[in-house]
């Protein structure tokens, strides 16, 4: 079930639409705090896509996709080159936002399908017990079953039908924290959709993870049409706020989940599953037009809006609040030590399993400027499933059964591979020469000393957060016992 602020094509959705764009287009670099009974509590929006990866912006350089709303929020705001989800699956990747810890911290909040345990700590829960209204509308936590983790309410906080609705039963002029969780891009798509609203097939940068075919290219504009429906609901809700007065005094992010759900994208830890859209406005107090090179992770979020809100950060949080960064002033490189970012995956879908048990395909890994190194835990397992004929990790789409109906075609044989079949226990890619994450270079002698660096520097990590992967660990597979709670239906996933 889709969730709109308005409907489209009605007269005042279009126009909420047209005023949200009006606000950014015309909105001062500092603006008029007043209409805030105190601007040192911020109102805090979080919008958040459902399967979107970072490159499919217009402000990002894609020529086929239009998203005015989060290019202008860039525009009087920031934008983050490189911000990676801590898990590319739903539920442990939300999870990771709203507990600001890393995915592999979170127990059966690790998994999808699982439970996110009430004794970690939530950015909405903690605003709440300090004075402010929170709620969501759409897709909050998930999928999984909150309930057996010991809490009574969505993780994201109490559910609202819409943000109007939220707004209208706000008392006075009490700081809000509001989560706008949307469907889109999560397949399934209507076919031809993209083509009918005006995407041009040919301005279409195919991924090199896919083949460049005109059915996958027709696909393809069918995300891009859901990615530019999702910034249409951006403008709305930012309409709604500014026609409250209360849009000049609030910390505005525009972000996603995971990345596209396409082969090799989706539930891997290669960019085009982990690399993040990231904008973030707060008119007055981030210096405006800036374009961020730092790694950063989305489990910064929580600890960052704490920050803004004068809340004390929980100890356990992992993230690192982006409030210096956002109020530096620079471009570019602004905290030296955001050179890298971790991350990970464990079990995404139940169609693997083992003695009866779903499992996971267990992932670490590593991302510099230079280098992405993975560490596989299950070689012997299929990254996708145990068939990729059935609705596996991959979600079912035109650009799947491409790549799985033409396997044996040379022209595909090397998509399908690097999609489905077993993958070794390392893998090390170049990304001066290898951009987009094809060549594994891990068993090359010339990368030995690179490979050594990366894998001993992953591991620090994992003793870090205290992964139970992590080196020594007595307990390695204690992701697999969990249990399933609840299998996911529709476009929600």
């Amino acid at each position: 079930m889709r969730t709109r602020i308005h409907p489209k094509g009605t007269a005042r959705g279009m126009a909420l639409a047209l005023a949200g764009s009006a606000w950014l287009a015309a909105a001062p670099l500092y603006g008029d705090l007043s209409q805030s009974s105190d601007a040192r509590h911020p109102n805090i929006l979080v919008c958040i896509a459902d399967d979107m990866s970072w490159a499919h912006t217009s402000v990002g350089g894609d020529l086929a996709v239009k998203t005015p709303n989060f290019d202008r929020v860039a525009k009087v705001g920031v934008r983050f080159e490189h911000a990676y989800c801590s898990s590319p699956s739903c539920a442990p990747s939300r999870g990771a936002l709203l507990s600001g810890q890393a995915f592999c911290r979170l127990e059966e909040g690790a998994s999808l399908l699982s439970t996110l345990p009430a004794k970690f700590p939530l950015y909405p829960d903690l605003l709440e017990q300090a004075g402010y209204a929170v709620g969501f509308s759409g897709k909050g936590w998930g999928p999984g079953d909150f309930r057996p983790g010991g809490r009574s309410r969505n993780p994201a906080g109490p559910t609202f039908a819409s943000l109007r609705v939220f707004l209208e039963g706000l008392p006075g002029k009490k700081p809000f924290c509001f989560w706008l969780g949307s469907t889109d891009p999560h397949r399934p798509y209507e076919v031809g959709s993209g083509i009918r609203a005006g995407i041009d097939p040919s301005k279409i940068k195919v991924p090199p993870i896919v083949p460049d075919t005109q059915e996958i290219r027709s696909d393809l504009a069918d995300y891009l049409f859901e990615v530019q429906r999702f910034d249409k609901d951006v403008g709305a809700a930012m309409a709604e706020l500014e026609g409250k007065g209360l849009l000049t005094n609030t910390l505005l992010v525009i972000t996603s989940d995971n990345g596209m759900p396409y082969p090799r994208a989706k539930c891997n830890l290669y960019d085009w599953g982990t690399r993040m859209p990231l904008a973030i406005a707060w008119p007055g107090k981030i210096p405006p037009d800036r374009v961020i090179a730092d790694f950063v992770s989305l489990t910064d979020l929580a600890p960052t809006f704490l920050e803004a809100a004068g809340v004390p950060i929980p100890k356990e949080m992992t993230g690192r609040s982006l409030i210096p960064t956002l109020l530096s002033g620079k471009s570019g490189l602004v905290e030296k030590d955001r050179d890298r970012v971790f991350f990970g995956r464990e079990r995404h879908d139940t169609f693997r399993t083992e003695n009866g048990q779903p499992v996971g395909y267990p992932m670490r890994a590593v991302r510099t400027r230079q280098f992405l190194f993975i560490r596989n835990f299950k070689p012997d397992r299929f990254p996708s499933g145990d068939s990729v004929s059935t609705n596996q990790d991959n979600d079912r789409g035109p650009a799947k059964t491409f790549v799985v109906s033409h396997k044996t075609d040379p022209a595909v044989a090397p998509a399908y591979s690097r999609a489905y079949e077993k993958r070794p226990a390392e893998e090390l890619y170049d990304l001066l020469k290898d951009p987009g994450q094809t060549t594994n270079v891990a068993g090359e002698d010339a990368y030995a000393q690179r490979r050594s660096e990366l894998r001993a520097e992953l591991g620090r990590w994992m003793i870090r957060m205290n992964d139970p992967r992590r080196p020594g660990s007595p307990n390695p597979d204690v992701f697999d016992s969990y249990p399933v709670y609840t299998r996911p239906r529709g476009k929600q996933k």
